[in-house]
């Protein structure tokens, strides 16, 4: 995908001004509530009309001010998913599925309702009526509606905002799986840094109206470490669980972890908080955590008045995070060897 855009658009004393160029699949629009986010997707997808700029998507004019080129939104090839699945109240589940299908020309159907369905599990649900879906059902059906009207783009314009913790953790692997299944580009908008870490590759923030830079998730968590009370949340994708007494033993590159026992005990991605993380410089006679790793230091980041310590954990990474003062005091430096200690109660499931 190919996105260009230079556009303004003013609601009263709020005003949206945006230029830039971006390329990939997995793109995010991240920001606080009234940035602009949801502007830019409705701007985009042209259910709101700028007041001047243009739009251009993989070479194509979606809109030009000054060539008087304004696309309908059936036109512009550009599919949306709201943080309302908004479902067609009079249709059945697979009805839905297909209603973008429908209008898709022929020669651009790309993907068909069985291998959609299916990636989204919701192929046993065809037959009933969308008021008998929970928020996470309804949500999967939106996002298989708007892959089955085949885009060029795909808006998704805060989709879990609207559910709780316990349904966004069960649709985030759904979309995953199926978003990079399929391959359709998509801006993913946002106001979590963590859905910007799960989903996407390039980051475009943005605040009060405007573009404050172009960076990527990673980059972005290590920006807002300091002022963050978890902290940066490190991504540890671990494998291969094992009974180790009453916990469990996963392995993580070639060291092995130990958890607090977790249901269901199976691969996946396991968040951990860069303060949960303790160093030591000499190896400590006695420990309450279950978990101590020697690590070099690969690098140091001054956060004012933390410092984030990136380890080499045996060719994984893993972040911490020391005041200043415990930093000089253990005289930390590049290179310098030190212990990393983590309680099994310390880790949560992310996917």
């Amino acid at each position: 995908m190919k996105l260009s855009v230079e556009l303004k658009k003013s609601f009263g004393r709020f005003e949206f001004a945006a230029g830039f160029a971006v390329e990939g699949t997995r793109v995010g629009i991240f920001g606080p509530s009234g940035s602009g986010k949801s502007t830019l997707g409705n701007l985009l997808s042209g259910l709101l009309e700028p007041d001047a700029g243009t739009i251009q998507l993989n070479g194509h004019r979606l809109f030009d001010r000054s060539r008087r080129i304004n696309l309908p939104p059936e036109r512009r090839r550009v599919a949306v998913v709201f943080q309302h699945a908004h479902l067609f109240p009079h249709l059945n589940v697979g009805n839905n599925l297909l209603y973008g299908f429908r209008r898709t020309p022929v020669d651009q159907r790309q993907l068909q309702l069985a291998d959609v369905a299916a990636a989204l599990e919701i192929d046993h649900l065809l037959e009933r009526g969308v008021e008998r879906l929970s928020g996470g059902e309804k949500q999967r059906v939106a996002l298989g509606r708007a892959l089955l009207a085949c885009p060029d783009l795909l808006v998704l314009d805060e989709p879990l905002s609207a559910l709780d913790k316990r349904l966004k953790e069960q649709i985030i692997p759904f979309l995953r799986k199926t978003l990079r299944r399929f391959a359709i580009p998509y801006l993913y908008i946002s106001h979590s840094l963590n859905e910007m870490r799960l989903l996407t590759d390039q980051v475009l923030q943005f605040a009060d109206g405007r573009l404050q830079q172009v960076t990527d998730a990673e980059t972005l968590a290590r920006q807002r470490m300091a002022g963050s009370r978890q902290g940066y949340l490190n991504h540890l994708p671990l494998s291969e669980p094992r009974e180790v007494g009453s916990m469990l033993g996963y392995r993580w590159g070639e060291n092995e972890l130990l958890l607090s026992d977790h249901p269901n005990p199976k691969d996946g991605l396991f968040e951990l908080s860069s303060k949960d993380v303790l160093l030591f410089r000499h190896h400590p006679q006695a420990l309450s955590a279950r978990n101590l790793i020697r690590a070099t230091i690969s690098e140091l980041i001054p956060q004012g008045g933390s410092v984030a310590v990136e380890l080499d954990c045996q060719g994984e990474r893993l972040i911490a995070q020391v005041v200043r003062e415990a930093a000089l005091e253990l005289g930390m430096a590049v290179g310098g060897q030190v212990y990393a200690a983590i309680k099994a109660s310390a880790f949560r499931r992310l996917i």
